[in-house]
């Protein structure tokens, strides 16, 4: 039987195999298909067995077509296999790829064909890249990913194993990468903690406006029978768009929508009077302080109306009017991706952002935004993180909640990210990340759910309590997690001194006489 770690194992020599020859950013888009194609192929074959049980000729060929996925003999992972020798194996493998999203359209369009597995100048010289692609297929040969051979524990389905295997290797990956891969993978404890926030209910759209590799998604979707739930997700980045795709088919999510392209300039999901489309429930890790965030709003590049040089964006240049309350400056877009989350949520609708924490002080037009969207009564929620907590930035996020249709006017504080009561971090301190474990997860939850004050932990402040802040949000403010240093005792301090001198004058002694004995 195959397990999680077989899995895993399989995943990291497939990363080996690469290691020197592509930057570890690039992992996932060369190791995740070859195992993807692996699981679909074994599945596939084990389908078509049990199928060859009760049929065959032309009638085991009319049920093949009704699997829910087919591949043809030569694309198959264990053809590709025997032929790993062959010069123009990275040719095959792309084939192969391009041949299974042909043959699958519906289902696989955009999962498989974003990666050129016969480029020279991504994987070497033909020589050095037909042994990467021969070991990359020897790296998974082994692993069997047959349904049926796939071991679970209760409760579990082979696609969850696979799944949860597949998502933590992603994360592993963004470790490995570092600063390069944050955009794509939002680390697996804050998904649990925005998923448990925003409590998705079955018949209730969710969405992801900045959607990655989709974890976030999944993991908000998986509080509900997935089948009971419809997901919505665009990212700008066509490879984490193919990787997103992936994650959906093999968590068994087969009706996902995933689009690509810009968010902000061109969002793709609208509703039939060409509007936004409105959402229950939305969950995201944008984009921190995006740069030139507006550019897709002037794809021409047509100079503005006075003729400047630098384009300038304005309210008016968006149809869908998301900027009416302000438009954020060019080289920070956080309220511009929360803005369009506010104007895509549906009524009663809940929000769950990780954010920078400059969006809660800074000024100007950001501080016109956040005091309008306070008056508007949408802000529900602020909850400080620890620092170095997502991959990519080690400095500390929070997580925004919005609400449409609140009851009251107040807005929680939560600081997850000092000491609880009895002095020990509200997080697991990390070589390289820091991370929150289920009782952390469970501390926050407790406390929003809950909504009142707590000592150096929660406070709930009233919209005047706001206002004479000037909407300043800065968590500081509201929760005080000051610690009182002990009081110097000076009479104890001038005890060690004076002790501290004797101890020095006797080892300067003795070494004095250590000194003469040497005859130095």
């Amino acid at each position: 039987m195959t397990n999680r770690k077989d899995i895993e194992r399989a995943l990291f020599a497939g990363a080996n195999s690469l290691r020197d020859t592509i930057d570890a950013a690039n992992y996932k888009d060369y190791v995740l298909p070859i195992m993807f194609l692996k699981y679909l192929s074994d599945t596939y074959l084990e389908n078509v067995e049990e199928l060859s049980k009760h049929y065959e000729g032309e009638r085991l060929e009319r049920q093949k077509s009704y699997l829910p996925f087919v591949i043809a003999d030569e694309y198959l992972f264990d053809s590709l296999y025997q032929i790993r020798n062959d010069i123009r194996i990275g040719e095959k493998l792309n084939q192969a790829m391009r041949g299974i999203e042909n043959d699958n359209s519906d289902q696989l369009s955009g999962v498989l064909n974003t990666v050129d597995y016969n480029s020279e100048m991504a994987l070497g010289t033909k020589d050095h890249k037909n042994a990467i692609l021969r070991n990359l297929l020897e790296d998974f040969k082994n692993l069997d990913l047959r349904p049926s051979h796939i071991e679970v524990t209760k409760g579990e389905v082979p696609a969850d194993v696979i799944g949860d295997a597949y998502e933590y290797m992603i994360g592993q990956f963004a470790s490995m990468a570092g600063k390069k891969a944050g955009s794509f993978y939002t680390p697996a404890a804050v998904s649990q903690l925005m998923a448990n926030i925003v409590n998705v209910q079955g018949g209730e759209r969710v969405y992801d406006p900045t959607c990655g590799s989709g974890s976030l998604l999944i993991k908000a979707a998986k509080k509900q029978d997935l089948k009971n739930v419809s997901i919505y997700g665009q990212e700008v980045n066509g490879s984490s768009v193919s990787m997103a795709k992936m994650n959906m088919f093999i968590h068994g999510i087969s009706d996902a929508h995933i689009g690509w392209g810009d968010t902000l300039a061109n969002p793709l999901f609208k509703d039939g009077d060409g509007n936004l489309m409105l959402f229950n429930k939305i969950v995201a890790n944008m984009p921190f302080s995006k740069d030139k965030w507006a550019e897709g709003f002037n794809p021409g590049g047509e100079v503005t109306e006075n003729n400047d040089k630098k384009f300038k964006m304005e309210a008016k240049f968006d149809p869908y009017k998301r900027f009416a309350w302000g438009v954020p400056p060019a080289g920070k877009g956080d309220w511009a991706f929360l803005l369009h989350m506010i104007y895509s949520l549906a009524n009663k609708g809940v929000i769950a952002a990780v954010a920078p924490h400059g969006v809660l002080f800074r000024g100007n037009a950001e501080g016109k935004i956040r005091q309008k969207v306070v008056e508007e009564n949408l802000l529900d929620a602020v909850i400080g993180l620890p620092e170095n907590l997502f991959y990519g930035t080690s400095i500390p996020a929070c997580i925004l909640v919005f609400k449409r249709g609140k009851t009251d006017n107040d807005i929680l504080f939560i600081d997850a990210s000092k000491k609880d009561e009895k002095g020990n971090l509200r997080y697991e301190k990390g070589t390289n990340q820091n991370q929150l474990n289920s009782k952390h997860i469970e501390d926050i939850i407790n406390a929003y759910n809950e909504r009142r004050d707590i000592d150096k932990f929660a406070h709930v402040a009233s919209l005047e309590e706001i206002q004479s802040n000037d909407f300043n949000l800065n968590i500081p403010r509201y929760v005080d997690t000051f610690e009182e240093e002990k009081l110097i005792d000076f009479d104890e301090v001038q005890r060690n001194i004076s002790k501290l001198k004797v101890e020095i004058e006797k080892s300067e002694a003795q070494m004095e006489k250590y000194l003469k004995e040497l005859g130095l």
